[in-house]
Parts: C-alpha cells; sequence; structure tokens
C-alpha cells in the first residue's frame, strides 16, 4: 500500500520513553504513506496531579494556546498533541453515566483531529486504533474513516484499570471495527470471537541489540569469567515475572551468576533475592547499554508468569536476545509457540534448571547463527507488510 492517509491513535504519545509498537508501525507506515500520530488526550486528573512535568506542561502550553500542537516528527509523519482536556471517568460505576460522559470526551478529542486533518488535507483516512478502548471508543462515528483497524498488543483486561469497564467495551469495539490485527495467535484468536476479521501479523523489532560483536564488557560484569553468567533484561514487574523462578534457579545452582538488568516494582525490590550472593541486580540502563550485558550472558531467560495478562504477550526481548545469538530459556505460553524450534521452553520453574544446563552443554556457532536469522525474520516492515495484507483482504471482500 502507498500514497494512502492514516490516522493512528492509541495509549502511548509520541513522546513516551518506553518502547512502542504503535510507534514504530507508525514509522513504517510513513516510508509509503502519510500518516497523523495522534497523542491521547490530556485527562483532567492528569492536568492538575502532574501539572509540573515537562509531558503534562507541553500539552497544557497546546490547549492555551501557547503551543503548536501539530508537529511533523519526519518525512510524511506529524505527530498531534490535542488541544482539549477530556473528563477522568474510568471510577464511574454507572455505565450509563460513563458512557455519556466518554461520548462527550470522544466529541472533544475527534474535533481536535479533525482540525489538525483540515490542515493537513487529508481526505480519506484508515483509522488505526492501537489498544485503546475508552478514549477512542466512539471516534470512528466522528471521523468517519474509510477503514477502521483495531490493533492488539496485550490482553489489556488483565490490568484493573481496564478491566473495570474493559469488559463490556473492548468486545463492542472490536466487533464495530473493519478488521482487527495482532501481534500474537493468541491476541487474534481473542479478537476473532468478536470479529471474523481479525488477522495475526506478528511482531516487529527495531534489534538495537543487533550490534557488532566485542563490546566493552560493563563495569559489573567484569570478573565474572569463572562461572556461567544467566541474565535477564528488561523491566522486572511481579505481576509479569516469576521470582519464584529466578529463586529457584538460584538457590539450585549457587555456581551460576544471575543478572538481572532493569528497574524493579516493589515485589522485586522486597524480594528474597536481594539476599541470595550469586544474583546481581544491575539496574535501569539506557537502550544503547544493554548489548554489552546482553552479550556476557551465557544463557537468556524470559521467565514470565503464565497468567492472563502475559498469555498471549509477545516477548520482544526474546527476539532481542536471539539476534544477538544467545540461547534462551523461557516459559512456555501460546505466544511462543512460534519459537519453539530456537528456544528452551519450560512448563514450570523446576524444568529451568535442566534446560539451562542444556543450552549452556549444546549451544554452537552454527546455533547461534540460526538464532540470528531466525530473529531477523521480525522486522516491522514484515509486519506492517501483514497488516497492509489484512487490510486489502477485508477491502477486497468488502467489493464482492
Amino acid at each position: 500500500m502507498e500514497n494512502n492517509n492514516f490516522i493512528i491513535v492509541g495509549q502511548q504519545p509520541w513522546d513516551t520513553q518506553i518502547g512502542s509498537n504503535c510507534k514504530d508501525i507508525a514509522l513504517e507506515i510513513s516510508k509509503r504513506n502519510k500518516v497523523l500520530y495522534v497523542n491521547s488526550p490530556l485527562d483532567r486528573i492528569t492536568s492538575l496531579r502532574s501539572r509540573g512535568d515537562d509531558p503534562v506542561q507541553r500539552r497544557l502550553d497546546v490547549i492555551e494556546g501557547k503551543a503548536t500542537g501539530l508537529v511533523q516528527v519526519a518525512d510524511n509523519i506529524w505527530n498531534l498533541y490535542p488541544d482539549c482536556i477530556v473528563e477522568s471517568i474510568n471510577w464511574l460505576g454507572i455505565p450509563a453515566l460513563f458512557d455519556w460522559i466518554n461520548r462527550r470526551n470522544n466529541r472533544r478529542f475527534a474535533k481536535s483531529i479533525l482540525t489538525a486533518i483540515d490542515k493537513l488535507g487529508f481526505e480519506d483516512y484508515y483509522l488505526f486504533n492501537d489498544n485503546e478502548i475508552i478514549k477512542c471508543f466512539y471516534l470512528t462515528e466522528y471521523l468517519r474513516p474509510k477503514q477502521r483497524i483495531y490493533y492488539s498488543r496485550d490482553y489489556i483486561l488483565a490490568t484493573p484499570y481496564w478491566k473495570k469497564h474493559g469488559q463490556r467495551l473492548e468486545p463492542l469495539v472490536i466487533a464495530a471495527n473493519d478488521l482487527c490485527v495482532a501481534n500474537s495467535a493468541y491476541l487474534a484468536d481473542y479478537c476473532r470471537q468478536y470479529n471474523a476479521n481479525a488477522y495475526d501479523v506478528g511482531q516487529g523489532c527495531d534489534f538495537n541489540t543487533d550490534t557488532a560483536p566485542l563490546l566493552n564488557t560493563p563495569d559489573e560484569l567484569r570478573g565474572m569469567t569463572d562461572r556461567p553468567i544467566v541474565g535477564y533484561v528488561g523491566a522486572l514487574h511481579s505481576l509479569r515475572l516469576d521470582v519464584a523462578i529466578i529463586e529457584h534457579i538460584a538457590l539450585s545452582k549457587p555456581e551460576w551468576q544471575l543478572v538481572l538488568v532493569g528497574p524493579e516494582d516493589d515485589g522485586f525490590a522486597q524480594s528474597s533475592l536481594h539476599q541470595l550472593g550469586n544474583v546481581l541486580f544491575v539496574g535501569q540502563r539506557q537502550p544503547k547499554e544493554l548489548p554489552a550485558y546482553i552479550q556476557r550472558f551465557d544463557v537468556c531467560i524470559n521467565p514470565q508468569q503464565v497468567n492472563h495478562l502475559t498469555i498471549g504477550n509477545y516477548p520482544r526481548k526474546v527476539d532481542e536476545y536471539l539476534v544477538m545469538g544467545k540461547p534462551v530459556v523461557a516459559t512456555s505460553t501460546r505466544a511462543m509457540e512460534c519459537f519453539a524450534d530456537f528456544v528452551f521452553l519450560a512448563d514450570d520453574r523446576y524444568q529451568y534448571v535442566g534446560l539451562i544446563e542444556r543450552a549452556l552443554q549444546t549451544d554452537t556457532p552454527a546455533l547461534a547463527d540460526q538464532r540470528k536469522e531466525f530473529a531477523r525474520n521480525h522486522t516491522w516492515e514484515n509486519s506492517v507488510a501483514a497488516i497492509y495484507g489484512a487490510i486489502t483482504e477485508v477491502e477486497n471482500n468488502h467489493r464482492k
């Protein structure tokens, strides 16, 4: 697809400080099409509680007319800071009242988007909704796109915030769209319950870890030459990761060094892992620093919890491990099935130790090359091509 117009809205703003599927998709689409990437509108509570934060102040400046809200960020792609505040309504328990105020919120949001569309001269456009089921619930009514696409990249109803109204709203949003695209087979199956036009379009990765070898060893890992290093890179969230798996590995193999690179939540900060001598918490590091840590790991792990939040979640970090040729042991989930030929999959904590031992014993340069080649297929170019294919198929079916 080329020479089309796309409006992309969703949960994560352009100025997010974390990795974003939606931003990566927008950048890939903009190579051949024009894209308006719309930040989520500022809500009332955030405008009051976080007024001193730079991102919030930037939005308030736009709302107050002190700054422009439409900014070109790259060739063919513009970012919109909506010039409106929406009311914070997730706490409301009466569905009818929630819906009434949410419609008002959506109308304000749509008005801001329509103004930007008019400035850019977008006449016909696709509306791509990145997993936002509240602030975009009525958006298609006001924007009237030529095709509506819902993107599912997380089972968001597993979190309390989204579950409250999402159990009622998300099935309606999915059904109201022309098609749904998802980054895992599990989420595509979930969407297909409500919309027959649901497609697994896979996951892309930017591979900032795919670098030249022989990076400098991080200071914390120097001197660790006499023992295998088992490592994890990423946010340490106890709702997503199983502390018990890591503890079992450390206690079972005191001769191994476990290295955990990433910010901790309270569950990890208060865990007994901090009392174990062979577990090292490195803390948060910049993305550009991570390859040096991964390069030094003998085996990489992804010790996920198995729950509604994780079972359909595509693990980008596994691709980042594999693209550096590293052997990986991960928790077996539906989303991990596509990795089965290249990753050791554990059904429980007790299998982890044996699989790590096997990974250490069987690793070869030839296997490392196979893992790299497999991971490099998971590009944003391929994922967006699958999105284009789904759009085209649905359009052709509508014409029949």
